[in-house]
């Protein structure tokens, strides 16, 4: 179609976009970035360009230039949709804090104005209130993904032997999500549920992917066909209850859901926060990640899992390697904190009370990844400006996931970030024994790392205030036995409380789809 379009016009640079967005989603990044550069060519004065030529920047980890690109939507037009938000979340990537605090500021008063200046997911980490998450989702859903007029499912009660559960993603591959999930999946009870995946994202041809596609009893890849092919094969497979896996994020595929393929529509895990759209029936979750005075936040209705919201896989593999302190780029001696997210979980808050707490233990370091050398440089700077030897940062280089894992084991305690907090990280680190302090915050990714801890029995690291963070921190540092303490009891409970509890959680969260299939079916 956008090749004919040069049939009537052949600099059209709307159709050059075009290009760029089938190409981005194809994964095809170098004739994506062409063709945005040939819509940018044809019309500089053009924000999308711009834009879609940042977020694919963003995936390819080309930071600096995604920047670039998002400021210059920016200065065509100051309320672009999505541009504000991207540029911040850009600039945490980079911890590059300047101006942090009034772009922040200004960020959320457009939200709450009604400007859709951010995308949900950009707004995660920068939003520390429930009801700004939710507004921000409502507009980007109202404005991109609203309900189709006519629904595919037209109120049919299907009459199955087993209650047909699918999972929607484009991550069935060496991800974090299909990681926490692939037990999940191995468990299901085939007598009770069938299982199928919809895939519509390529192929890592991984260890994972091969697992994954083993652990369905149908795997149906629709990565090539059109949404109105894809919500056709979820109707004609009469899916009972259709799980989205992906939410509001990077690939996925809100408007499928908008067109109502199921009847009932589950919003789970691989966004962790309202999707604001009125076709998702359900958000998985538990009772301290949403506390009951928060269910009005969630547009939809939350089913609470008696433990956690978090799955994991106790089939997990670690290296078997044991890392040294000097194999690690540790030094040989000093307490080692460490804090393992991503960098765009770090804020200028977080990390004064990092580099207080390292002021307060004599000889400590603090252990980071970094995503690109420009982070790295800026929080060296950031470390010296508040009196810290930059020394006393370490950077660990990449690894493979399982042997990433077995190094973890040389740190002494992970501090956690906020307002997004560690998730699957949290769960790894206490995997390998290493203990995790959180500070409980407001919305679901500023909470789930307290549910993680309270569903492993060690609740007593989860602190309500930052003081209090610090305090904890300093004292578990400098007390040798209370902190030995928690490592035993942590290694007690870890086999024993519900976390790595795969086959208990399987049962969990078919009680939950079990209620809702009741809860339809009695209407």
């Amino acid at each position: 179609s956008y090749n004919e379009a040069f049939d009537f016009q052949s600099n059209l640079a709307e159709a050059w976009l075009g290009f760029g967005n089938v190409f981005k989603s194809l994964r095809r990044y170098i004739e994506a970035i062409d063709s945005y550069d040939k819509a940018i060519y044809q019309n500089s004065y053009l924000p999308d360009p711009w834009l879609g030529r940042g977020a694919l920047l963003i995936d390819l980890r080309r930071y600096e230039e995604a920047l670039l690109a998002f400021d210059r939507a920016l200065t065509i037009d100051p309320d672009f949709p999505g541009a504000e938000g991207a540029r911040l979340h850009t600039k945490l990537h980079l911890c590059d804090w300047l101006n942090y605090d009034n772009d922040r500021a200004q960020l959320i008063s457009a939200i709450r104005a009604g400007k859709p200046n951010s995308l949900p997911f950009d707004f995660l980490g920068i939003a520390d209130s429930p009801a700004d998450q939710l507004k921000c989702a409502t507009l980007a859903i109202a404005r991109r993904f609203p309900p189709a007029a006519t629904p595919v499912w037209r109120g049919e009660h299907y009459k199955h032997d087993k209650i047909r559960v699918g999972y929607f993603s484009a991550d069935f591959r060496q991800h974090v999500v299909s990681s926490l999930l692939a037990g999940v999946f191995e468990c299901h009870d085939r007598s009770r549920f069938e299982v199928t995946a919809f895939s519509f994202g390529p192929s890592d041809n991984s260890d994972l992917r091969r697992r994954l596609k083993a652990a369905f009893d149908r795997f149906v890849d629709v990565q090539r066909d059109s949404e109105s092919q894809i919500t056709q094969r979820i109707r004609s497979l009469e899916i009972d209850i259709l799980v989205d896996l992906m939410g509001i994020t990077a690939d996925s595929r809100p408007g499928i859901l908008a067109q109502r393929p199921a009847p009932i529509q589950v919003s789970f895990l691989g966004y962790l926060g309202t999707m604001g759209a009125p076709y998702i029936n359900y958000i998985i979750g538990d009772r301290i990640v949403i506390p009951e005075e928060q269910k009005a936040f969630y547009k939809e209705e939350v089913i609470y899992l008696p433990h956690c919201f978090q799955p994991t896989d106790r089939a997990r593999s670690v290296a078997n390697k044991k890392f040294s302190r000097a194999e690690a780029g540790l030094p040989s001696e000093g307490f080692v904190f460490c804090n393992f997210n991503t960098n765009y979980k770090i804020t200028p808050v977080v990390f004064d009370r990092w580099m207080r707490i390292l002021q307060r233990v004599d000889g400590s370091v603090l252990w980071l990844v970094v995503e690109n050398k420009i982070a790295q440089q800026n929080l060296i700077r950031e470390a010296a400006a508040r009196g810290v030897d930059p020394d006393r940062l370490i950077f660990a280089p990449k690894l493979p996931l399982h042997e990433h894992q077995a190094r973890v084991r040389a740190a002494d305690l992970f501090l956690d970030s906020w307002p997004y907090n560690a998730g699957a990280t949290a769960s790894d680190t206490l995997w390998v024994g290493v203990p995790l302090l959180t500070l409980l915050g407001e919305t679901f990714v500023g909470r789930m790392a307290a549910s993680v801890l309270q569903a492993i029995g060690l609740p007593e690291l989860v602190t309500t205030t930052a003081d209090e963070y610090e305090a904890l921190a300093v004292d578990l540092a400098t007390n040798t036995g209370r902190l030995d303490a928690i490592k035993e009891k942590l290694g007690r409970n870890r086999l024993t409380e519900p976390l790595f509890d795969t086959k208990r959680y399987t049962k969990d969260i078919e009680a939950a789809y079990v209620e809702m299939d009741k809860v339809f079916l009695n209407k």
